[in-house]
């Protein structure tokens, strides 16, 4: 790709997140998501860092100004009423003064804010507002462990497939099909009105999404009761890989500030999770794999989910490699690497939600990852990935095979996440 080229695609990706931008935050899409997402939101301040260091913060700041009392940043702020999506407030009715969703997702703020400070140009500004983010990202891991890991085993539990930002994958089918349908209030998606329905979740696992939001709502969103009241409990690999590194770089501010406790607290969290993770892993698919609490047993599917423990370096060397080695053979499947799930899998769906298609921001993690494993040629390998399907548009996400677009168009976070990989490939 020509220089010419690359600049016009971080002209164009720049507009995009520019005529997405709602002021103080960042829907992700026209019309498909109009509202504030959480790892959206944090995803989308690593590109607007590189315009504008400022509004980068202001949209992490605005995300956390509706962290609950207890801790939680939910996964959608209402800002503003739109009927275009589907389930809105009316259906969520959690009783926050601006209404927010009453689940959350992954916790990416962290090592998106150690990442703005780094890298700031006015290092006093951005000292400045990490200060004050720094503890309510601190008391957001709290509540993750406290909430979702009641018996301290050390890992977290997502209660909703829609936490783990993963929606649809097929980690979650096995734990999904036990939850009931029956009393589900009648319903009409909005999602399929903007996008084809083979690129989204069926209406049985939909169903399954309501039920379990209506049985939330019916305790009070009381995330006391939440857990044990859950018939979908399971440890995502990735979304406690992402919450180890964010502890450790929260700790790594924490030490930078002078906070020695805050440090010593997530230092604490972090080991207790490495310590854990080994019981995630599969001897026989070369990855980590997700627990079903309920079921008491792994859950044989191996999804990009397992890969993602690269970003914190989690395992030994052996396990390592062997995460490197899996991106390498999912990467020989495909056209466009990396497919969320593996293709050999009967299961695989090219071009439904989660199921198989590839997306930016999952390559912008593991190849931040394989950087941090030391195996930079990868990293390389997969960032040229992504540029490679960005000449196709700025979709959500991308069928691994023919590399079309798919879900919303001219999308914030894959804008975002191409400048990012932009100055990441130039520094390299």
């Amino acid at each position: 790709m020509t220089t010419h080229s690359l600049e016009a695609l971080r002209t164009r990706a720049a507009a995009i997140v520019r005529d997405n931008d709602r002021g103080a935050y960042t829907v992700p899409t026209k019309g498909l998501y109009p509202f504030q997402w959480n790892w959206d939101s944090c995803l989308t301040a690593l590109g607007q860092r590189h315009s504008d260091e400022r509004r980068a913060f202001l949209e992490i700041e605005t995300l956390f100004a509706h962290q609950w009392p207890d801790g939680m940043v939910p996964h959608i702020v209402f800002h503003t009423p739109d009927d275009s999506y589907f389930p809105g407030p009316d259906v969520w009715r959690t009783g926050r003064p601006t209404p927010t969703s009453g689940i959350t997702q992954p916790p990416v703020a962290g090592l998106v804010l150690r990442r703005l400070v780094e890298t700031a140009a006015d290092q006093a500004f951005a000292e400045e507002k990490a200060r004050a983010l720094l503890p309510k990202i601190a008391a957001w891991h709290r509540w993750f462990h406290a909430m979702r890991d009641p018996a301290g085993s050390g890992l977290v539990a997502i209660l909703h497939p829609w936490e783990s930002g993963r929606d649809n994958s097929i980690d979650w089918d096995d734990a999904l099909a036990r939850v009931p349908t029956e009393g589900v209030e009648p319903y009409v998606r909005r999602d399929t009105q903007h996008v084809d329905a083979a690129e989204r979740p069926h209406k049985a696992e939909y169903d399954r999404y309501l039920w379990l939001v209506q049985r939330f709502r019916d305790l009070g969103w009381d995330n006391r009761l939440l857990h044990d009241a859950s018939p979908f409990q399971v440890v995502d690999p990735a979304i406690n890989a992402i919450l180890v590194r964010s502890d450790e770089d929260v700790a790594h501010l924490a030490e930078r500030f002078g906070d020695k406790a805050l440090a010593e607290e997530a230092q604490a969290r972090a080991a207790r999770a490495r310590a854990a993770f080994d019981g995630l892993w599969s001897a026989d698919l070369r990855q980590y794999l997700p627990f079903d609490r309920v079921a008491g047993q792994l859950i044989a599917s191996p999804s990009v989910g397992g890969l993602l423990p690269l970003l914190a370096g989690l395992g030994n060397a052996e396990k390592r490699a062997a995460m490197r080695d899996r991106i390498r053979t999912l990467r020989t499947h495909v056209r466009y690497g990396v497919p969320t799930h593996d293709p050999t899998d009967p299961r695989f769906e090219a071009k439904r939600y989660w199921r198989g298609p590839c997306w930016l921001i999952i390559n912008y993690l593991l190849a931040d990852g394989l950087d941090r494993c030391g195996f930079a040629a990868d990293a390389a390998a997969v960032r040229a990935d992504s540029l490679a399907l960005v000449e196709n548009g700025f979709a959500e996400y991308y069928d691994p095979l023919t590399g079309e677009g798919l879900g919303g168009g001219n999308f914030t976070w894959t804008a975002a996440i191409l400048i990012e990989t932009l100055a990441t490939s130039a520094a390299a």
